[in-house]
């Protein structure tokens, strides 16, 4: 009886497992060559650090611009409606 289990278990490693084994190293392996290959492309055609600071300042004095100038519309516009409101009031009431 060992003999016969010991030829089933070792066609059981050699026809089975050793294959599967060989299998999941390989997809293993190629998962991790995609991963370096992924890091390597990011790391070559995505912005470095110093290009995305530039465009953060430039991108915010340009809002500070925008803030600038809607303030002044808004100081224009109060200015605007409280001569409107003064226009409107009468000082002297009509007999």
């Amino acid at each position: 009886m060992p003999p016969d289990f010991f030829t089933s278990a070792m066609w059981w490693i050699s026809v089975i497992e050793i294959p599967a084994l060989g299998g999941l190293f390989a997809l293993i392996m190629g998962v991790m060559r995609d991963v370096s290959n992924f890091r390597l492309f990011v790391a070559q055609h995505y912005a470095s650090f110093m290009q995305t600071r530039e465009l953060e300042q430039r991108l915010t004095a340009h809002l500070l611009r925008i803030e600038a100038k809607l303030d002044a519309t808004a100081l224009k516009a109060e200015h605007l409606s409280a001569r409107e409101a003064f226009k409107s009031t009468d000082i002297f009431p009509k007999l």
